[in-house]
């Protein structure tokens, strides 16, 4: 009795193989593709010195502000189109301009920078940021790094509150 040869492509063992080279060169063009669409994970709006494998930066105007016991409350006003800081508590001079920068998590290319006017109760400008991501907040005097107050605005919230990154002063 002779046994007729069989086609290869008959047999269940050599699909399976087939399948599995197919899902790695697929999974492996499709790592690429998340790896090189040149979004930054952790992205950080500072200057920051790396040294070895850490990472510093300055906290000086930080400390500072938690020395001043400085808090805000950032509103967007989208009915009417502007962006409002108000004080909440610390020692403010409320004479003199703010910049409110709004930073994407990931995307630098969408950061806002805002001049902010002085206004009876606080810090105005004309604008109406995005509010389909989450918006991380640093507020300053519009001249020098004196103090930092730092805030996120999650996708969808029109206020947030600013704080120091330091709660009592010491870097």
């Amino acid at each position: 009795m002779e046994r007729e040869s069989s086609s290869p492509w008959r047999q269940p063992i050599v699909w399976l193989m087939v399948v599995l080279v197919g899902a790695v060169v697929v999974g492996s063009v499709w790592m690429l593709k998340v790896a090189g669409n040149g979004d930054a994970i952790d992205a950080v709006p500072d200057e920051v010195q790396r040294t070895g494998q850490t990472q510093q930066t300055d906290l000086g105007p930080d400390a500072r502000a938690a020395e001043r016991k400085l808090g805000a409350i950032v509103r967007i006003d989208e009915e009417h189109g502007f962006v409002e800081v108000l004080p909440v508590s610390g020692d403010f001079d409320h004479a003199a301009a703010l910049t409110l920068r709004l930073h994407h998590p990931t995307r630098a290319e969408q950061d806002l920078s805002l001049s902010l006017a002085a206004t009876d109760t606080g810090w105005r400008a004309d604008a109406k940021p995005a509010g389909d991501h989450d918006w991380l907040i640093q507020l300053q005097p519009a001249t020098g790094d004196a103090w930092r107050l730092r805030g996120r605005m999650p996708k969808g919230q029109l206020a947030a509150q600013l704080r120091p990154s330091l709660d009592d002063g010491q870097p």
